[in-house]
């Protein structure tokens, strides 16, 4: 470089430097870090960050009880999608702070690193320990509100997207204590899915219950038109939660092993305490669950609790068996693996400071853990095993026959290996894709010879294989490993995969890195043999290679359901949602919307979107009618430039007569109250309270319309779209027409007297000359059918396999798959309501 060259290129450097300075430094203020990088404080912004969002909620009303304030949770999710969570502890404080200036409550919502988790003497135990919980979720949601009962007053704010729209207020005299956070997820963040699903919380819920001995929680989901309610508490805790995952399944020993201990301790210089227990019962099944919790959060990669437990446990049986005198010489050596082939077991530990991995908190990395629950399960299990010889005998053979099939699946799968390898390579029966990237590669694993086919012929071959399986598989839950692995059906499945099975230092071990596909699609009949091939599938897959599903490469193809037919037209329907969509569609073809007043005619466009809003009304509806109110005279309580709606329904039962009053905020609803005689926790007991044995001649209950915020953004929309939203009940005079076939000979008017009406009439329209055939096999369609439907990338519809919770995974796979027929008749009884197609 000559010399004017690094002249011009050091004036450009200092040049740049100068620009550079402070003024080009930024901050995030307040929770803005959270919503930019949502995926550093929740883990994500998908359906499983979603759900967290609910548990660092609910991890707060845990921590008062673990602090012995609180006793009772209620949970509820609300029509509009929105969920409360209430609870009957001391109440966030809402005093003010004197270091910040705020309300304590303001303060732990708004602001990252706040709360009464930081050794101040707030809580013994907490699950909660970064102080970013609560506010993440105030952060990620469009609203968040939290009524706070303290001190005889009922305390009041209101958030939006992390920032406070309504300063704390009083709004009213309070029995008890508690706290009740009600918030809705923001669709700006959750951008896959902004919908709680209630199995997973009710299964987090319950999982709480069995943690917390005593603690009752009750769940509502207000969504169906019949909402559903569960309580959960259970006296004796971990040892039900324990035998809950045994259901289904024979017990080695009928009562599980407990081993509980409380220890006070010093870590560099700093006192610390500890709670463990660990409950653990074996079952008669090849297959094993370990659940690990610290301080009520579940681990769902263990950590130091697990590995610790593990030595243990695989220490413990190896001493006892050497000094019975119970192997023999020949007997192969007893791992790991082999002793807890059947084992049943919860690890929860109480900590007053634990480290975990991330903010989810799904590894506990506290070091000292593993010692003390290595030390303590190693004590316990000898104690118990020398009290209970019998039952250890019976652990130890299991083990040893455990240790025994291993070696015999070994050489199995060491054999299916050395075929793959020497024998030809991959199935004859797999028609593979060209394109090597696994990445990229989709295998097709399909029902029949027929289907096979057509699969074949339809695929896109550059990354689509097929793999067509003849007859049923053989069901992995019911027999052992080595047993397994001489049906053919399995070994071409494995072979296919190419990821091996089972756990060891050997090749043929499973490896999920060896995944030849990163899409495994189970492409079945809609039909009984179809479901069954698929859970044989699906039993298999979770039980020898589980971390292809946890790596999220499982899916079920979902074929069309539905075929309709009107005039021309052929259409494959997906499902019940779409087939409602196509019906608003057909109706609100060749058709005029007009109002009657003044002729006011509706672009098609527009008629979309009404259509549209009046289906979402219509939904959260549901929300008003059960409280004994109609939806039209709800919406006629609406402002009329602002188009709020009243918050609160009053109703009033008097004998057999029944009225309600519409209460449009928390200061009506103190005044009515006060009218009343009452107090603002009109709903709410005190804890410990109880109701005299009198009989009700008056009952007045207040609820709050959640769905109010949701209904009054539809308002203003369908007012802007030329709605006329003053009046949603009927009138005497019609207020629209729908014109059908307009100008022609055929020509049709329908006159409706309220904007309700124009859904109704258009879904009936659209049924006119409709023909709907039920779609059932893959047979039935061509090639091309089935590629377009199914297997196109652009138009298909495939269901990830997730495992949510593990326990509720494992206890469904044995119910249906196992032995015991009595629960799985009782199963079937209590679903079979539940059961959308049923083909016989």
């Amino acid at each position: 470089m000559s010399a004017s060259e690094e002249a011009s290129t050091l004036a450009k450097s200092n040049a740049a430097a100068a620009d550079y300075d402070a003024n080009k430094l930024g901050q995030l203020k307040g929770l803005e870090a959270v919503r930019k990088k949502p995926g550093m404080y929740i883990g994500g912004t998908d359906e499983r960050a979603l759900h967290h969002c609910v548990s660092e909620v609910l991890d707060n009303s845990v921590d008062e009880h673990l602090a012995g304030h609180c006793s009772k949770i209620e949970v509820a999710i609300h029509v509009d999608g929105s969920i409360s969570i209430r609870d009957n502890g001391r109440g966030i404080p809402v005093d003010i702070n004197k270091d910040s200036g705020l309300p304590g409550v303001e303060l732990v919502l708004t602001t990252l690193h706040s709360g009464g988790k930081y050794g101040q003497g707030g809580y013994k135990f907490s699950g909660g320990t970064h102080g970013v919980g609560a506010k993440c979720v105030n952060a990620v949601s469009e609203w968040f509100e939290v009524e706070v009962s303290r001190g005889g007053q009922v305390h009041h704010m209101k958030f939006e997207r992390g920032k406070t729209i309504k300063k704390l207020e009083v709004i009213g005299k309070a029995k008890g204590t508690g706290t009740l956070i009600t918030f809705k997820p923001d669709a700006e963040i959750f951008r896959d899915t902004t919908v709680f699903k209630s199995d997973i919380i009710a299964q987090r819920l319950r999982e709480l219950a069995f943690l917390n001995s005593g603690l009752e929680i009750t769940f509502t989901d207000e969504r169906p038109s019949t909402p559903k309610t569960e309580v959960f508490i259970y006296k004796d805790g971990v040892v039900e939660f324990v035998k809950q995952i045994n259901t289904g399944k024979t017990a080695l020993h009928p009562v599980p092993v407990r081993i509980t201990k409380e220890l006070q301790t010093t870590l560099d210089d700093k006192p610390m305490e500890i709670h463990v227990e660990i409950v653990l019962q074996y079952n008669d099944t090849y297959n094993d669950l370990v659940l690990c919790y610290t301080n009520t959060i579940h681990n769902p990669d263990g950590g130091t609790h697990l590995s610790g437990f593990r030595s243990a446990l695989t220490r413990a049986i190896n001493q006892f068996s050497k000094a019975n005198n119970l192997l023999k010489d020949k007997d192969p050596q007893i791992t790991g693996d082999d002793v807890r082939e059947g084992l049943a077991a919860v690890i929860s530990i109480k900590h007053s400071d634990p480290k975990f991995e991330s903010q989810t908190k799904v590894k506990l990395l506290s070091p000292e853990v593993e010692s003390i629950v290595g030390s303590l399960a190693y004590e316990g299990l000898m104690f118990y095993f020398e009290s209970n010889t019998g039952v250890a005998k019976r652990i130890v053979e299991k083990s040893l026959t455990a240790a025994r099939a291993r070696e015999a699946a070994r050489k199995a799968r060491e054999t299916i290996r050395k075929g793959a390898l020497h024998g030809g390579g991959l199935p004859g029966k797999l028609a593979d894709c060209s394109e090597k990237d696994p990445a990229i590669c989709e295998l097709y694993i399909v029902e029949g010879d027929s289907a096979g086919g057509s699969a074949k012929q339809g695929r896109d071959r550059r990354y689509q294989a097929i793999l067509p399986l003849r007859g049923k598989l053989i069901n992995s839950e019911k027999a052992q490993l080595d047993k397994v692995l001489n049906n053919e059906e399995i070994r071409t499945l494995i072979t296919a995969i190419g990821t091996g099975i089972g756990t060891g230092e050997d090749e043929s071990a499973f490896n999920a890195a060896k995944a030849r596909y990163h899409r495994i699609i189970i492409m079945t009949d809609a039909d009984v043999d179809g479901s069954h091939i698929r859970t044989l599938l699906l039993t298999f897959l979770y039980r020898q290679m589980k971390g292809i599903i946890e790596r999220g490469y499982v899916y079920i193809a979902q074929p069309p359901l539905y075929k309709i037919k009107r005039k021309k037209r052929e259409q494959y329907v997906d499902n019940d949602e779409q087939l409602n969509r196509i019906l608003l569609e057909l109706g609100s073809e060749e058709i005029v919307l007009a109002r009657t007043g003044d002729g006011h005619v509706f672009a098609p466009a527009a008629i979309d979107q009404i259509l549209e809003m009046l289906g979402a009304l219509e939904k959260l509806g549901h929300g008003i009618t059960r409280h004994g109110a109609t939806l039209a005279e709800y919406l006629d309580q609406s402002a009329k430039d602002s188009h709020e709606l009243p918050r609160y329904i009053a109703r009033v039962r008097e004998g057999n007569k029944e009225s309600h009053q519409f209460l449009t905020d928390d200061k009506a609803r103190a005044a009515f109250l006060s009218k009343q005689g009452m107090d603002a926790e009109l709903n709410s007991a005190a804890p410990g309270a109880t109701v005299p044995p009198v009989q009700v001649t008056r009952r007045v209950t207040i609820h709050e319309i959640f769905e109010s915020t949701e209904i009054t953004k539809l308002l203003k929309a369908l007012a802007k779209a030329g709605l006329d939203t003053a009046q949603f009940a009927p009138t005497a005079k019609a207020r629209y027409t729908i014109t059908e076939n307009a100008g022609a000979k055929t020509e049709a008017k329908t006159e409706l007297f309220s904007p309700l009406d124009i859904l109704t009439q258009i879904r009936a329209n659209g049924r006119k000359g409709l023909s709907i055939q039920r779609y059932k096999g893959l047979g039935e369609m061509n090639p091309k059918q089935l590629y377009e439907t199914t297997m196109d990338p652009d138009h298909r519809r495939l269901l990830k396999v997730s495992i949510t919770d593990a326990a509720k995974a494992d206890a469904l796979f044995t119910l249906l798959m196992g032995d015991e027929v009595p629960p799985r008749r009782q199963f079937i009884e209590d679903n079979a309501l539940n059961v959308q197609y049923l083909d016989v």
